[in-house]
């Protein structure tokens, strides 16, 4: 692409004014869990300056609940969440299971290899799963030059989420927000509580960030007494833990749609970019369903021959939407993939600088 400066800036001055609109607000009526959590240590805050913190440091954060260090600050705080519940589906589990029953149609009950389906989660480094996405928000994390010292980030991961300590618990039923932006990345599996949560967070005002595709794709089950996760439904499962059998692809598709505005497509379902300053090849991304989606960017995709068939042209583009008080913003690619490239740093920066 010619000229890849002014081609960005123009992409960040429409960025800018798209999210300088008022947002609308929405009924929701769900539920939520906000109850305390005595196992999780306090958040990692993490210094803007690359050299203050180390991807050990990073890799190796617990979860929190001592709120303190948030709430007496009146810094614009941005929480990156760690996908570990993803990391650990990964991690010689759930994927050897999906291959080896591959073939079995619907309607018959799986009882052999279950165990399988759960999987140990752990915050070291040591974890032999997808970590790569885990160091891709590290990587952006120290990439980020522009943070004034008006902003903290802070080191989360899935089961902060799912424990509801994102937020200041003052009335269960109308839970304040601890932070004002969430970055997410390869969140492919969580618990239905995280997903309610994140829904919540945005309601209330809050923005968040999706910088991959194939997100909210499986719900899992968090079990407390032996620090496990266990596959529920989506990626073609359900399981009970007595017995699994085939189901949906996309746990929460319809849903999805309304509140994030975009859905999985498939792996390798695109063949190429019309339009792609970042060098990203196809991989994992989520098309626009929604049709009150902002587009601030659109790749302009070229299907493959294995693209499901669909009713209109597929679009693929970094888009934002807004939901209750709050905004979504989606990449709609697999931006672990690019966290590397220049462009991309360039472009991530000017988005966390116009969401603050």
């Amino acid at each position: 692409m010619k000229n890849i400066k002014s081609f960005l800036l123009g992409l960040i001055l429409i960025f800018g004014i798209i999210l300088g609109t008022a947002t609308a607000h929405t009924d929701v009526n769900m539920a939520f869990s906000f109850s305390p959590y005595s196992k999780l240590q306090s958040p990692s805050l993490l210094q803007s300056s690359s050299s203050s913190y180390t991807l050990n440091n990073f890799l190796q954060t617990k979860s929190s609940s001592n709120i303190s260090p948030i709430l007496d600050t009146d810094k614009i705080k941005i929480g990156f969440v760690k996908p570990v519940f993803t990391d650990v589906a990964y991690n010689h589990k759930f994927y050897i299971f999906y291959s080896r029953y591959a073939r079995i149609p619907y309607g018959i009950n799986i009882t052999k290899d279950l165990g399988l389906l759960n999987s140990k989660v752990s915050f070291s480094n040591t974890q032999n799963g997808t970590i790569r996405n885990v160091f891709a928000l590290f990587s952006l994390i120290k990439s980020i030059k522009g943070l004034s010292n008006k902003t903290q980030v802070y080191s989360l991961s899935d089961l902060d989420v799912d424990k509801g300590t994102i937020f200041f618990n003052l009335d269960e039923n109308n839970p304040i927000n601890l932070y004002d932006i969430l970055v997410l990345g390869h969140q492919e599996y969580v618990t239905q509580k995280e997903y309610d949560n994140l829904k919540r967070f945005v309601f209330n005002g809050g923005k968040m960030i999706l910088l991959d595709g194939n997100i909210f794709y499986a719900e899992v089950r968090y079990n407390d007494n032996n620090n496990t996760i266990s596959l529920v439904k989506g990626h073609g499962w359900a399981y009970n833990g007595k017995t699994a059998w085939r189901n949906i692809d996309e746990r929460w598709k319809n849903e999805t749609s309304q509140w994030v505005g975009s859905n999985y497509l498939c792996y390798l379902c695109i063949k190429s970019f019309e339009n792609d300053p970042f060098g990203y090849l196809p991989h994992e991304e989520q098309y626009i369903t929604n049709p009150n989606d902002k587009i601030i960017f659109n790749f302009n995709p070229v299907e493959s021959s294995i693209a499901p068939s669909l009713k209109s042209k597929v679009s693929i583009a970094v888009y934002s939407l807004d939901y209750g008080k709050g905004k979504v913003i989606s990449f709609g690619i697999y931006s672990d993939d690019v966290v590397q490239n220049a462009n991309f740093v360039k472009f991530f920066d000017h988005i966390i600088m116009n969401t603050l």
